[in-house]
């Protein structure tokens, strides 16, 4: 071999010497790992928080809690699977309707598929404030992330550290409904608002009077999905609302609360947020 590279002019050894090194830089450059950028990134979106249950061990936590849904939460489109949120997720009552995906993997019983559920209670107390997120799930929702056959077994851990992540709300079929508080009266308007789709919470809403009115009057957020008018003064219906959702995007009940609507009335739209 050395006699055929001194045969060889001084630029020829040069020119393969160079490529030479050049082929073993390149190679030794190449990193496998980045093939799993879009793997690394999904696991990223999940957060850490804490997680127990409450209620019957196949309930829905409670009948509605503090967002105001009554019996509601164990019912379709909801169905059961929902959860008590601390006050990091709770937001006083502006996180009501929003939707998280829950996962565990800590214990043997324990599936590893994300169950989505939807923030309707409040949890106050004990974990709920000791931990920067946590959630208090309904006995169907803490269930629902063990492997089949073994929701049992999962309950019986009473807490977990879990994994969760903001996702879209999407009830297929479902529209904007509206609950009038008993309350209400021809001064005084309130309304849960339910089944949002997309941001599932909403961080503003607005009623106009009259189908021919042109002027928008913000509401206040009451408690819980409650929002509330108190105009003093005789408010003529029907009434648009114009829900605004946390991200920013709007959609308008035209007319959804009729002349002639009563207190205790539940008034069911024709629209939801796009998804």
């Amino acid at each position: 071999m050395m006699s055929t590279i001194m045969a060889l002019n001084p630029f020829t050894v040069f020119t393969y010497l160079t490529l030479f090194s050049l082929l073993t830089i390149s190679c030794s450059c190449f990193n496998p790992k980045i093939l799993n950028v879009s793997k690394t990134e999904s696991d990223s979106n999940w957060s850490p928080a804490g997680a127990t249950w409450y209620g019957s061990p196949n309930g829905a936590g409670s009948d509605g809690g503090a967002c105001g849904y009554t019996n509601a939460v164990d019912q379709p489109p909801f169905s059961s699977l929902i959860a008590a949120a601390g006050p990091s997720l709770f937001k006083s009552g502006k996180g009501c309707g929003a939707c998280f995906q829950v996962k565990c993997t800590e214990n043997k019983a324990c599936s590893g598929k994300p169950v989505r559920v939807v923030i309707t209670d409040s949890c106050p107390g004990g974990p709920c404030l000791s931990e920067s997120a946590h959630f208090d799930l309904s006995g169907t929702s803490f269930g629902a992330m063990a492997v089949s056959g073994q929701a049992d077994q999962l309950r019986n851990a009473g807490v977990l550290q879990i994994q969760y992540k903001r996702v879209e709300c999407n009830y297929p079929g479902v529209k904007l409904t509206f609950h009038v508080d008993s309350g209400s009266n021809s001064n005084y308007f309130a309304a849960l608002v339910e089944y949002e789709d997309g941001d599932g919470d909403l961080s503003r809403v607005d009623l106009k009077q009259a189908l021919d009115s042109e002027s928008w009057q913000p509401m206040q957020q009451s408690w819980g999905a409650v929002w509330k008018l108190n105009s003093g003064s005789s408010l003529v219906a029907p009434f648009s609302l114009k829900l605004t959702g946390e991200s920013g995007q709007t959609v308008v009940a035209n007319g959804v609360i009729p002349a002639g609507w009563q207190p205790g009335k539940t008034y069911r739209s024709i629209v939801n947020f796009k998804v």
